[in-house]
């Protein structure tokens, strides 16, 4: 059996949208024809498990078949238990999503090095962007890379020598505001300059949407309005940044979870 590609969001920043976005890459995925699973690091907040329990009691009573990813919480705390958490979810999956805790964690840490696709959400942000890098208070040059971004690099290194394997960085950009502003351009020109010397990619991420804050109490994606009658305008736009984003993400047979979104 080939081993599942293993993609992580990680990020010590709450609020960044991160477990949204884990459930809807397992979905959209699943929903393209990947066997999914989900592992909830987080075991205190258990927003991914709590978000995915919903989803199980909505198709109970809806009595309508929905992509699912097979998902667990990561009650046993150490190095050992994620070997054997993943160990359990790779039997019935080629993809497996991992969504660590808001906050530096050494299983997390852990987790980061077993990443083939590692998915740093934030928000577009001067405060998000610190935690990977910092700027110049006049002209939001990068003067030097965070604490974090070092973290990440070592850790890219470290799997390449153990491994053989390269690690693919993304940064994530959620809740994108629909207009131009200059805190936008000065954002992502300060993420583009930091890319160069840390080597991760950005791509544009889930935009700022009442939807997303609705779905969660149902477990449902913007994959699923379609299927059970409740897709409007906003919703189309929504499902068109989805698409996107997971193109951009480059896991294997994203083609198809284009098509099936």
């Amino acid at each position: 059996m080939s081993q599942p590609h293993f993609i992580v969001f990680a990020n010590e920043k709450g609020g960044t949208g991160k477990s949204t976005t884990a459930v809807h890459t397992a979905i959209a995925l699943a929903a393209s024809g990947h066997r999914v699973g989900a592992l909830d690091l987080d075991s205190r907040q258990r927003t991914m498990t709590r978000y995915l329990e919903n989803r199980d009691a909505t198709v109970r009573r809806l009595e309508k078949e929905l992509p699912h990813a097979a998902y667990e919480v990561l009650e046993d705390e150490t190095e050992a238990g994620l070997a054997a958490a993943l160990g359990r979810l790779a039997e019935q999956a080629d993809v497996i999503v991992i969504d660590t805790p808001g906050r530096d964690d050494p299983i997390a840490r852990a987790a980061i090095l077993k990443a083939d696709t590692l998915v740093t959400p934030m928000n577009d942000s001067f405060v998000d962007l610190d935690l990977i890098g910092q700027v110049h208070p006049e002209n939001y040059k990068i003067t030097r890379p965070s604490f974090y971004a070092e973290l990440i690099w070592n850790s890219r290194t470290q799997r390449a020598k153990v491994t053989g394997k390269s690690v693919d960085w993304v940064v994530l950009r959620n809740r994108l505001q629909h207009i131009e502003s200059h805190n936008l351009k000065r954002v992502g020109a300060a993420l583009d300059e930091l890319a160069r010397r840390v080597g991760y990619r950005v791509i544009p991420g889930l935009g700022e949407r009442v939807i997303y804050r609705e779905l969660f109490p149902k477990g449902l994606t913007l994959l699923d309005l379609q299927q059970i009658g409740e897709v409007g305008i906003a919703h189309i736009t929504a499902r068109q940044e989805l698409r996107e984003m997971i193109a951009g993400l480059g896991i294997p047979g994203a083609d198809e979870v284009e098509k099936a979104a």
